[in-house]
């Protein structure tokens, strides 16, 4: 079935905690990192609402960069090694996560329990803040100058049966997961060894690449399920398995192959012999979603190494590209639902799924709302995996590449809703938003003989090819929220591509690789080259499947001071919606931190940041009554237009 189970029973700690009284704050609170065990980043408070938001100012701001500015500024960062054999680096918000870690840039949401914010700093640094003044009530310092997830770290609120406190959970980029006590911020001497568990072992398979976490885990009752960080090429090396670990004494219960072994269920969709073995990837590098009340674990596995050939894994290679659902207490598998069946984009699914519901004919479906980086949306009812909407088997385009698998001629394509973004291009599409920046465009098409794009999933071949969307998405990582009252999900989203083709690769351990990763972008400021917009911002009524608004997100500084407006703009880092109708982004370069009203998309507040907020906020009540909105804002990894700082900035109303 694809997992391990250690032991006969379950540790007798794993049952003695209920879930939803253990977060009886959460109304107030934000105890994980996408609120909830849905993902739905929505939060039930109401002081700041559409009439005052207008009306938010800083309350605090909190600088994570450490006293010593010049031991910290000189201390190394244990980061992901260079990519091998020019691929693309660690599978785990791809080459960018050695880039960010470097520049001391930080993509955290903090988590909030009990008046207390938790979150890592890029200073190789946890941090636990008063969450209604922003004063630092501890730090611990990740031991080896290693660094703590940079997306976010996970509380467990204790047992008091057990008589054991709250603590704080997370993984390293170095490969280790530590747990602190929430209070004193000191390891815990009984979980694993003395606070820290070798995360390393039993999944490196023998290789010396290294392995991580990029994002937090998720917590169900007393188990700590754990993704991977690992590398995108060489094809062979550690594997992207899913761990299920004991919260008390760090102990392992379960582990699920994300590749199949001889005898598990999907071994025989690696159709070349001996594929499955020691293959890299295929891992949870973003976030899972948990169901407190069935106690499934939503998982969106990402591509199997490596990202651009297949020739030496043919098949459907499950469960690349899948949505596994196990059972969080024992890691085994409930039911999987495949989104692409033989990766050749590196289209990985690493958003957090959103748990929601569809009202249909008086009926209520629990539904799992699933999304990847080809900008397609999927909606599956909850208990099976089946298609709310319906989907279909879409013809793709050939590789013209030698060796690759043309067997699987078609992919999943949703009949409902349209897509989130750009899927396609055609030379009537290219960008006009200046004349100069046209013929910029015109130029780098003509010194490139060959470029075409074949529509939705074109294939990266040996003529240069065209492909939406690139790498970024559609939707990246951040995936989107979602508001029961309105019964809408949103999501940000990319319409840029990439550019590139395969070229052969002499010696290597595949014969064929594609050539760097380029954007379809020209011109001194390598704006894409297709029509705008570039960004959006998009909602999406769960009970039609059709988009309830969609606007142009970001904008472009120098295009706005010409007159050229609503093109939209890059953007990396997630939103989320209240009870009082607003929905809160920052994620784009131009440095904005925006409200919107969630039912129309109408901008209610607008403030600049001293550096972009790359990253997704997070609301609460403190102890003092005010509702915080809270952004981390350093840049994240949005690149240099964003900007660069260390600070953790809090508004809330006069």
């Amino acid at each position: 079935m694809g997992f391990h189970k250690f032991g006969m029973k379950l540790l007798p700690c794993i049952c003695m905690l209920v879930a939803a009284s253990a977060f009886a704050q959460a109304g107030s609170d934000w105890p994980m990192y996408g609120h909830d065990g849905d993902s739905s980043r929505y939060s039930p408070l109401t002081q700041i609402n559409a009439d005052n938001v207008s009306k938010l100012q800083r309350a605090w701001t909190f600088h994570m960069k450490p006293a010593d500015t010049a031991a910290a500024a000189a201390a190394p960062v244990l980061a992901p090694a260079p990519p091998a054999n020019g691929g693309g680096g660690a599978a785990g918000g791809g080459g960018g996560v050695a880039a960010r870690l470097q520049q001391r840039r930080s993509e955290a949401t903090p988590v909030m329990a009990n008046g207390v914010l938790y979150l890592p700093s890029p200073f190789n640094r946890v941090l636990a803040l008063d969450a209604s003044t922003g004063k630092q009530i501890w730090e611990y310092l990740v031991p080896s100058n290693d660094n703590a997830s940079m997306r976010g770290v996970a509380y467990w609120p204790g047992d008091a049966k057990l008589k054991l406190a709250p603590r704080i959970v997370f993984g390293t980029a170095g490969g280790r997961l530590i747990a602190l006590d929430a209070k004193a911020g000191t390891p815990i001497d009984t979980f694993g060894d003395h606070g820290i568990v070798d995360f390393k072992s039993g999944v490196s398979n023998g290789y010396k690449t290294n392995i991580g976490m990029s994002s937090p885990p998720s917590i169900y009752k007393n188990v700590v399920i754990t993704g991977v960080r690992v590398q995108e090429s060489p094809t062979l090396g550690p594997s992207g398995d899913t761990r299920g670990w004991d919260v008390v004494t760090g102990k392992l219960i379960w582990q699920f192959h994300s590749v199949p072994h001889p005898g598990e269920q999907g071994i025989e969709t690696w159709e070349t012999a001996n594929s499955w073995k020691d293959r890299s990837g295929t891992n949870v590098w973003g976030f899972s979603s948990v169901d407190q009340e069935t106690g499934s674990v939503f998982l969106p596995y990402g591509a199997a190494t490596t990202d651009a050939y297949g020739g030496d894994r043919k098949g459907a290679n499950l469960y690349s590209d899948t949505l596994v659902v196990l059972d969080a207490l024992t890691g085994k598998q409930k039911w999987h639902f495949q989104l692409i069946h033989h990766d050749t984009w590196d289209w990985d699914g690493e958003a957090a799924p959103i748990l929601a519901n569809v009202h249909r004919n008086g009926e209520t479906i629990p539904v799992v709302i699933t999304t990847n980086k080809t900008g397609l949306l999927f909606i599956l009812d909850r208990r099976d995996g089946t298609p709310i909407y319906g989907v279909e088997e879409k013809h793709i385009p050939p590789s013209d590449v030698p060796g690759e698998d043309n067997a699987i001629t078609t992919e999943p394509w949703p009949l409902k809703p349209a897509p989130l973004s750009r899927t396609s291009f055609t030379m009537d599409e290219l960008s006009n938003v200046t004349p100069e920046h046209h013929q910029a465009c015109l130029d780098f098409i003509a010194k490139n003989p060959g470029i075409h794009n074949d529509g939705p999933f074109t294939r990266y071949n040996l003529e240069p090819s065209i492909v939406f969307p690139g790498t970024w998405g559609g939707v990246d990582w951040q995936g989107g929220t979602y508001d029961p009252k309105l019964n809408y999900v949103f999501f940000n989203v990319n319409n840029y591509a990439d550019f590139g083709k395969m070229e052969p690769t002499p010696g290597a351990d595949i014969p064929y690789q594609r050539k760097g990763y380029q954007r379809f972008a020209a011109g001194p400021n390598a704006w894409p080259c297709n029509k705008p917009p570039w960004g959006e911002l998009v909602a999406l009524d769960l009970d039609t499947g059709e988009y309830a608004w969609r606007e142009p997100f970001g904008t472009i500084p120098e295009l706005d001071a010409a007159g050229v407006h609503n093109t939209g703009s890059l953007n990396m880092g997630g939103a989320i919606t209240t009870a009082s109708g607003l929905l809160f982004i920052a994620a784009t370069p131009d440095k904005h931190f925006r409200a919107y009203e969630s039912k129309t998309g109408k901008m209610l507040w607008d403030t600049t940041l001293d550096a972009a907020g790359g990253d997704t906020p997070m609301t609460y009540r403190g102890k003092d009554g005010k509702q915080y909105v809270v952004i981390v804002a350093t840049g994240g990894g949005l690149g240099q237009g964003g900007g660069s700082s260390d600070e953790v900035v809090a508004y809330a109303l006069p």
